[in-house]
């Protein structure tokens, strides 16, 4: 061999490795790169599909409690008046305006100062509207609604503006 071929082996074998390991390296950089981009793409998944079954759960009881507002409507007659006893309808109503409110909740500290604001005015416009219920004919009861109907509204909006692209 002459001495530019043993000259240039040496250097191919000096240098072969060391680009071996230089590609490991970058691959290994890029792996672990990968493995945060994964971990943040399935939390923000998990976080999307637990708002989504809470927003769900909203749907649920805002219209629970609509529906028995209208219970309490049509059984005023029933109530005694000035009784301090509440009804069984009453008593199902004020429930499903607690469970509206726990789950507004919920989903308010999921969110930013003003979704929280906002779950907070539905709660206070649905308590409202089922305790003047009773007192209010069927007729005009999606009327006491018209406010806290507005507000769901956007909550509702909002809960598939999330599920759609938003990440948590």
């Amino acid at each position: 061999m002459s001495e530019r071929e043993t000259r240039i082996r040496t250097i191919v074998m000096s240098y072969f490795p060391m680009f071996i390991a230089t590609l490991s390296l970058v691959t290994s950089i890029y792996n672990g790169y990968l493995n945060n981009v994964f971990v943040d793409l399935i939390q923000r998944n998990v976080g999307r599909a637990e708002y989504m079954r809470t927003c769900k759960d909203v749907i649920d009881a805002y219209f629970q409690v609509k529906f028995r507002a209208a219970v309490l409507s049509r059984n005023r007659e029933n109530a005694s008046a000035g009784s301090a006893a509440m009804t069984r309808e009453q008593i199902e109503g004020a429930n499903a305006v607690a469970k509206l409110g726990a789950l507004g909740t919920y989903l308010a500290n999921l969110r930013d100062e003003s979704v929280r604001a906002r779950y907070t005015e539905l709660s206070m416009a649905v308590e409202k509207a089922v305790s003047e219920a009773g007192q209010t004919p069927p007729a005009e009861v999606e009327k006491l609604f018209e406010p806290a109907d507005r507000i769901f509204a956007t909550l509702n909006a909002d809960c598939v503006k999330t599920a759609l692209d938003k990440p948590m």
